[in-house]
């Protein structure tokens, strides 16, 4: 009996270590990194008949299962991170060390083996940075602009002189059919952003739900709930693998044909096909954009740094602060290039600017644009400034 509690307290000792190691993992570098591809749900969450034991020791599996963390000489987590994660490991190793010395040797060494698999999985595909970046992955994508895409986007069309002509594709669909597809494009994207929100959320739950497990079930009731959490394990891959799905837009399904065989004059008609592509939000640079006396500049920016930014709006409003003697003041300026500078200002006046994409005939949906607000300056400002030049110098 005595080597018997020596061996369970040898084996609690390791347990705990390896506990801290785990929880350690979760304190890794915090700059985003992109996902790993998601645990597989038929081999994460196996049939309870199913040897846990072997899906523990099989080296891809194992692989497969470790943290995706990278390793960064020096980096420490910080002491609020190091003092939770030990007490919850502590916390944990106490429960499992009372526990364990009313089992056998089988129910130790398999609710470990368990333990483990919940624990590889709330360290890699549900860790604290992976959903951070699913996050801002979502967030990003609500602030995006989303348009239809037609392809082929030229076709070749004879004339009544049977002179064949490259014809853009759009001038040959049909309006109203075309009305109806980006109308169903537009559902599309809303039920895509709407469903991707509710799944970052359960998915956030259900990691809490797992850590609950982990931290607050000794063995015997962990074991006897295994079924359970084998369950939520399934449930939760299922879920992220669609949401990956989600934040890449599908194609559409063209149920009637958008071009008339009329306008096609005899030639064959082509295949097309309908998609949804996305672009980034267009943002102001605070740093770079800054007003005067009579005139301001403006420079904005995307996301992935669009090399050729198209056609976009620049909307100037004087801001009245409500009053009802002053007439409101407000115009709209095209633009096609990332920087712009508007004249016409008043001195010693707020105007609020705000940019956004321009409702081209193929947009879908959008409803986020960047605004901010500058002050013009008044001429003590740029006596002030003058003066402070002449210092300088």
């Amino acid at each position: 009996m005595t080597q018997t509690r020596r061996l369970v307290r040898m084996e609690v000792t390791v347990t705990h270590e390896g506990m801290n190691a785990d929880f350690a993992g979760e304190s890794c570098s915090p700059e985003l990194h992109p996902p790993p591809p998601p645990l597989s749900a038929a081999k994460a969450c196996a049939s309870p008949r199913t040897s846990l034991r072997a899906a523990a020791t099989d080296e891809p599996t194992r692989a497969r299962l470790q943290p995706r963390c990278p390793a960064r000489s020096g980096a420490q987590p910080s002491f609020g991170i190091m003092a939770m994660t030990l007490n919850e490991a502590e916390g944990g190793s106490e429960r499992a060390a009372r526990s364990a010395e009313q089992l056998g040797t089988a129910d130790w060494d398999s609710y470990l083996e368990k333990r483990n698999i919940v624990l590889q999985f709330l360290h890699s595909n549900l860790s604290l940075r992976h959903l951070q970046h699913h996050q801002n992955k979502v967030e990003l994508l609500k602030k995006s602009c989303f348009y239809l895409e037609v392809e082929p986007k030229h076709v070749n069309v004879r004339d009544q002189n049977h002179v064949t002509l490259r014809t853009d594709i759009l001038q040959l669909v049909d309006p109203c059919q075309f009305q109806r597809m980006k109308k169903v494009a537009k559902d599309q994207t809303e039920t895509q952003l709407m469903l991707s929100t509710e799944l970052l959320e359960q998915l956030k739950s259900g990691r809490e739900e797992l850590n609950n497990y982990v931290r607050n079930y000794d063995i015997k009731t962990f074991l006897s709930q295994w079924n359970l959490i084998m369950q939520k394990l399934t449930q939760l891959s299922t879920f992220l693998e669609n949401l990956l799905s989600l934040q890449t837009p599908g194609k559409l399904y063209v149920k009637h044909h958008l071009v008339s065989h009329a306008n096609l004059r005899g030639t064959r008609l082509p295949n097309i096909r309908l998609s949804i592509c996305t672009k980034m939000p267009l943002i102001f640079d605070r740093n770079e954009s800054y007003a005067h006396k009579h005139w301001a500049k403006l420079k904005w920016f995307t996301e992935n740094q669009e090399s050729h930014l198209e056609q976009c709006e620049l909307h100037i409003k004087l801001l009245t602060n409500g009053s009802q003697n002053e007439p409101g003041y407000s115009r709209i300026q095209p633009v096609t290039s990332d920087t712009c500078a508007v004249s016409g200002l008043q001195p010693g006046r707020s105007y609020e600017f705000a940019i956004r994409r321009s409702n081209t005939h193929t947009f879908v949906y959008g409803k986020w644009y960047d605004r901010f607000v500058l002050t013009t300056k008044t001429d003590a400002d740029e006596h002030a400034d003058g003066n402070a030049c002449a210092l300088e110098e």
